[in-house]
């Protein structure tokens, strides 16, 4: 266990505080950044968090028994890649993989800061003084860099086999075989540069989701600006809040009433996040206290900054020795970006998708050293290799038995329709924050 020098801080100024946080940490590498954007009815322990560095030469984790043996020993930081389900899943991803991810990473950071309210906790590995790097940020210029090109991104596949696969797949549940299936088409860009750092606060400050995130780990960058809790640790308190059901706000007060009471009433979505729900339930009732799995709230409609979302709470307690790498493998990958029942939905996935989702529709978050832990759904985000010049943006959406593939295609359409005026240096339109995922 690494043993850190605590010191705290009195501060003034949450949103002044956490751009100077940003903008002192951004060009390090490891760096995770995550923002919680101030949600009062997404609570989280921290309003903020920032880790920086390495604690030492061997603080990058890269295996489940490289993170098993540091569970409980210190904080760690980083990812799960979709694709890291798949040893015990049972499904082996045949499709290319476009970026240098691996299926999981994580690091023990030399740095830690951590901001709740007016109070910021620095947490340091090596010999650093937090008082004098805390000057430091106090006096960083914020300033952002803009965009070195303008960049198009080009679709993986054509409306056509999107159109032809999704017919597909609706036939897979026509026929009883899955309920549901997240149905996922990559956009992309090779040979581009861009500074993904000033990317993410463009991309966050037009969405201000309470998950957001940035993270540069060994020059692969994700910029995240998900809505949505994978799921939480407190203790032997265990909470997941899938997110199925979207709809735009609207200025006006009184249309943006009915649109909240549309979703909240649309059969469709609820159906989804109903479907989604029970399979959180059996996730969770594998590693639970038995008869302890509830459904804290089911269908419950919340207002963001750009969207309302269908968000049910499923709650549970486990023991207090069970890991808590068995607690994320037992519910690992989230069922709202898979579908039910999981595993047939996971083979089917990989089936008609055409490529390898990688840090999409995985996780990012932290484990404390007591075991706690937070993680996101990385949803309405940009993944960019530096090495490779290469950006990435997935998007999607929930095929039933009752979807109309044209309009789910076009959909997909809308949401990467702001992704690309966002990289092309344009104006977003809000209408992508009203889309599914």
């Amino acid at each position: 266990m690494v043993n850190r020098t605590k010191k705290v801080f009195n501060v003034t100024g949450i949103s002044d505080i956490k751009q100077r946080l940003f903008s002192w940490a951004k060009d390090s590498s490891p760096v995770s950044w995550y923002d919680s954007n101030e949600y009062p009815h997404q609570p989280r322990e921290y309003d903020a968090i920032l880790a920086v560095g390495l604690a030492h030469k061997n603080a990058q984790l890269s295996t489940q028994k490289e993170l098993a043996q540091h569970l409980g020993k210190d904080w760690l930081f980083g990812f799960f890649s979709y694709e890291y389900a798949q040893d015990w899943e049972c499904v082996s991803p045949t499709n290319p993989l476009h970026l240098d991810v691996p299926s999981l990473h994580f690091f023990i950071p030399d740095k830690i800061w951590l901001l709740k309210g007016d109070t910021l906790i620095a947490l340091y590995s090596g010999v650093d003084d937090p008082a004098a790097d805390f000057i430091q940020l106090k006096n960083t210029t914020l300033t952002n860099q803009n965009q070195l090109q303008a960049i198009d991104l080009s679709p993986r596949i054509s409306r056509n086999q999107y159109v032809k696969n999704a017919k597909a797949l609706q036939e897979h549940i026509f026929r009883g075989d899955i309920y549901e299936v997240n149905y996922c088409v990559e956009w992309y860009a090779e040979n581009v540069n861009i500074h993904p750092s000033s990317l993410f606060v463009a991309l966050n400050q037009i969405a201000k989701t309470p998950y957001a995130a940035y993270v540069n780990i060994d020059d692969v960058h994700l910029m995240c600006a998900s809505p949505e809790r994978f799921l939480q640790r407190r203790g032997n308190s265990l909470k997941s809040q899938p997110i199925k059901g979207t709809a735009a706000r609207q200025v006006d007060p009184i249309l943006d009433v009915a649109a909240a009471q549309r979703l909240k009433d649309d059969s469709k979505e609820r159906s989804e996040n109903i479907m989604i729900t029970d399979l959180v339930r059996n996730d969770l009732s594998r590693v639970a206290q038995k008869g302890s799995v509830a459904v804290e709230e089911q269908c419950v409609v919340y207002p963001f900054a750009q969207v309302h979302q269908m968000i049910s709470t499923i709650t549970a307690t486990c023991d207090r020795n069970t890991s808590s790498l068995d607690v994320i493998n037992a519910c690992f990958p989230m069922g709202s970006m898979t579908g039910a029942p999981k595993q047939r939905a996971m083979e089917l996935i990989n089936q008609y998708e055409n490529s390898q989702r990688g840090l999409y529709s995985g996780a990012v978050g932290y484990f404390a050293p007591n075991g706690d832990f937070d993680f996101n759904v990385v949803i309405r985000s940009l993944v960019y290799d530096a090495k490779q010049r290469y950006i990435s943006a997935h998007v999607g959406s929930a095929l039933t038995a009752a979807a109309d593939v044209e309009k789910e295609y076009e959909e997909c359409q809308l949401k990467v329709k702001a992704i690309k005026q966002l990289l092309a240096n344009q104006a977003v339109s809000l209408e992508f924050y009203g889309s599914k995922v």
